[in-house]
């Protein structure tokens, strides 16, 4: 990855590990499946109206929309109003990069280097260090719903990985467009069909103004900023050398809700941080050389340009179809 790309990355995870705070302060106001079913509706209505539908097959629109939408912040903010702390659902859910990079692997055939293997297995075990600390004061409940939105997640991931849209925000954006509806459904049902509603009313109170503000965080920093660069990353690398930049999600999220919600972190909790960033150093591969264009992929698991990767003699910069790399087309049926 080019040092732009890297910055990148950790803007994306700074952007992302605030939203666990965002997200606690939000669900005082709110319940949590119509929180995030707001999430995603305050994008939706402005993105049909103006925004044009990116030319990918629908299956790949629905499957980020569903996995990395509705599934990952549904049962996210389940697990976090039903008592997971914020920081330590910054944690579990990670649990989302080696999924994505153990799917990867298995369903889309991506190579994986040892210098990967070694710094996810790091990272993986700095990630079992804080969930153990921190899971003999959480119930198994909470955790388990943490878990099942990471698989939400990567699943996402993936789905993003085969659209490879040529417009990747705009992609992002229209991914909003899928969530409201079941997560709507699922409110009705398990909330009641007024609750979420009249929270909603409130909201605009003088003690709702904190909801209103952690709704616009969540939906704007999430998905126009953080969303959209995380699907341009994943449009030009493969899933798992972008992947491992999300580990330092826990860091922030830990980091931040030490100070803004008095979760201190114990210190094998600071220590499973620790371990957590070596092992996503260790996974980028920040002293690898790249080899020429035209060689095949790089060192150490480095994409090359078959990959659909950023070419090393391309400036940085957004990704677009080549002479000699016309962008795949796509039948008419596969679009609505």
């Amino acid at each position: 990855m080019s040092t732009r790309d890297r910055l990148l990355a950790v803007l994306v995870a700074v952007l992302w590990g605030l939203n666990f705070l965002a997200v606690r302060v939000g669900l005082d106001h709110f319940p949590p499946f119509f929180l995030a079913a707001l999430r995603f509706l305050v994008l939706a209505v402005p993105v049909v109206l103006f925004v044009p539908r990116p030319q990918v097959p629908l299956r790949w629109l629905l499957g980020y929309g569903l996995g990395f939408g509705a599934m990952q912040f549904g049962l996210l903010f389940l697990a976090i109003d039903n008592g997971m702390p914020s920081g330590q659902a910054s944690v579990v859910v990670q649990a989302a990069a080696p999924l994505t990079v153990l799917l990867g692997a298995v369903l889309l055939h991506e190579r994986l280097s040892w210098q990967q293997l070694a710094g996810m297995a790091a990272a993986v075990l700095g990630l079992t260090v804080i969930a153990v600390d921190r899971a003999r004061t959480a119930a198994l409940l909470p955790l388990f719903l943490t878990l099942l939105a990471a698989l939400g997640w990567a699943l996402g991931n993936l789905a993003s990985r085969q659209a490879r849209p040529e417009h990747p925000l705009r992609f992002a954006l229209w991914m909003s467009v899928v969530p409201p509806l079941p997560l709507l459904a699922l409110s009705a049902v398990m909330e009641g069909p007024a609750t979420g509603w009249r929270a909603f009313g409130g909201a605009f109170d003088a003690e709702g103004w904190p909801g209103l503000v952690a709704l616009l965080y969540i939906a704007l920093a999430g998905s126009v900023v953080g969303s959209g660069i995380w699907t341009a990353l994943l449009k030009r690398y493969e899933a798992g050398t972008v992947a491992p930049y999300s580990m330092l999600v826990p860091v922030v999220g830990i980091a931040a809700a030490w100070p803004a919600l008095d979760e201190e972190p114990s210190a094998l909790s600071l220590a499973g941080a620790a371990i957590v960033v070596i092992g996503v150093l260790a996974g980028m591969g920040l002293a690898l050389p790249k080899r020429p264009h035209g060689k095949g992929p790089g060192p150490e698991g480095e994409p090359g340009p078959e990959s659909g990767a950023a070419r090393p003699d391309l400036p940085a910069g957004p990704v677009v179809a080549q002479p000699d790399e016309p962008t795949p087309k796509v039948q008419d049926t596969q679009r609505s």
